[in-house]
């Protein structure tokens, strides 16, 4: 079992093959994670497909099998993983990072109050939240 997350979400993939610095996932493991899809024309995410390097294409792609890993590289988005490679993480582009960081609004995420109660950020859209943060280290 490989746990992978990516900006949509955690994803246990039971049939995920980590291997060194590849991550195989199958075609629709990835899309499921990642939101892109395999195609003629490259792996494609909504209207966007990037062309797999010619000559290249079995570093991506094998046996309906994706390294996710190379694809991610490939795009200039960072990729980490443990050390067991059990777990791995597919971040956003830099742009994205930027886009995100100009734009001045928070990513969306949900805590627990202290009876045990969920919240939102995004409950709280249009009115001033203060947020107090702590961490143990």
């Amino acid at each position: 079992m490989v746990t992978v997350l990516t900006e949509s979400g955690e994803w246990a993939m039971a049939g995920a093959e980590p291997s060194g610095e590849a991550l195989w996932l199958s075609a629709g493991d990835m899309q499921a994670a990642t939101g892109w899809v395999v195609k003629p024309e490259g792996l494609c995410r909504g209207p966007v497909c990037v062309p797999l390097p010619p000559g290249r294409e079995e570093e991506f792609v094998r046996e309906a099998r994706v390294d996710v890993a190379a694809l991610w590289r490939h795009l200039s988005r960072p990729v980490v993983r443990s050390e067991r490679g059990h777990a791995w993480a597919l971040g956003p582009s830099a742009a994205d990072r930027m886009a995100a960081l100009y734009s001045l609004e928070a990513p969306d995420f949900t805590l627990p109050d202290l009876s045990g109660r969920p919240h939102s950020l995004s409950d709280y859209r249009g009115k001033k939240v203060f947020l107090v943060t702590w961490a143990s280290w």
